[in-house]
């Protein structure tokens, strides 16, 4: 069973950077998947932020984070990162690691909250003007 466990969450200061971790576990083919970071902020629907191909490196982000936020991949560790400078209070949300290990690529329904099978418990941002 994959299990996708969250880190690095926290409060921090506009301007200010943070970085969050996606543990899987139980996931065979971790280095031929659509990993995701996807975030909810209250009363507003998941929104996709950044997806990464963890077959070959291609990586596709939400307009609102591009130039500021980077994710990035260690195959040897199962882990996924979400590197976020430039943090704004539009930020602010829950963020969640997903994971679609059955269609490779992510594609160009990276975003689609419906693509991604397995889902993290989420790691709280909060960034304060």
């Amino acid at each position: 069973q994959v299990q996708l466990v969250e880190s690095g969450g926290g409060s921090v200061q506009a301007g200010g950077s943070l970085r969050l971790s996606c543990a899987a576990s139980g996931y065979t083919y971790f280095w031929n998947s659509c990993m995701g970071w996807f975030r909810q902020a209250p009363g507003k629907e998941r929104e996709g932020v950044a997806s990464i191909y963890t077959g070959g490196g291609k990586t596709y982000y939400a307009d609102s984070v591009k130039g500021r936020f980077t994710i990035s991949q260690d195959n040897a560790k199962n882990t996924v990162y979400l590197q976020m400078n430039s943090l704004k209070p539009e930020d602010t949300a829950m963020y969640y690691c997903a994971a679609d290990p059955d269609r490779g690529m992510c594609g160009g329904s990276w975003f689609s909250v419906t693509r991604y099978n397995y889902w993290g418990q989420g790691t709280q941002v909060t960034v304060s003007s």
